[in-house]
Order: structure tokens, then sequence, then C-alpha cells
């Protein structure tokens, strides 16, 4: 079995700062990409950042500029450090990572249960 915690959500003012942290743990053989989404309230839920296991890293436009998707190999976590946070960055985050589970296993794709970020104005 895999799973996948986040931490870090929480309540901050506009402008403020979070990281959220993202640990996967099991039996895992190797971690590909692992990546944040997030869900507002009545919105679809949409791609944040993504990592690949050899540190490339794509954005959703909205947040470039001002959020960083970072990991740790040793530790199989993510991070996502949230700058210059606004009121529409109020959602439910959550990670997501490809994992094979063995030399011989298959690749899958893991969630974690969410974290709530919310930003006041």
């Amino acid at each position: 079995q895999v799973q996948l915690v986040e931490s870090g959500g929480g309540l901050v003012q506009a402008g403020g700062s979070l990281t959220l942290s993202c640990v996967a743990s099991g039996s895992i053989f190797s971690i590909y990409a692992m990546g944040w989404y997030r869900q507002a309230p009545g919105k679809q839920r949409e791609l944040v950042a993504v990592i690949t296991n050899t540190g490339s890293t794509n954005y959703a436009d909205s947040v470039k500029g001002r959020f960083t998707v970072s990991r740790d190999n040793t530790k199989n976590t993510v991070y996502l450090r949230m700058n210059s946070l606004k009121p529409e960055d109020t959602a439910a985050y959550s990670c997501n990572a490809d994992i094979r589970i063995g030399a011989l296993g298959g690749l899958n794709t893991y969630w974690g249960q969410g974290t709530q970020v919310t930003v006041s104005s």
C-alpha cells in the first residue's frame, strides 16, 4: 500500500506565504512525477505544479512567479512554496505521485486526501 499525506495548509492573509508538504510512504520502489492540484468550491480540479524525478517543473499560468514546487527524493516528499497568495488561491490542495511498487510493478498514480488553503482579503 502507498499513502500520500499532505500538511501545511491553513488560513493566511492576502500577500502571505505558505509551504505545503506531501510525504509518500509504503511499498515504494520508485517515484516519478509528483504534482499539486487544487479545487475551489464549484470549480473543477486544476493542475497547480508538477515536478519530475529529474527536477523538471511545470506550473499553471496563474501561479507562475509566485509558487515553487520542489522535492526531496531521499524523503519521498514534494513541497509547494506559495508566496504572494491571493484570495483566488483559496482551494483544497492535493498532491499526487506516479509510483512504481517493486521492480516489476506497474506504474500507478496515487493521491493524498488534501489540505485546505484559505486566503483572506
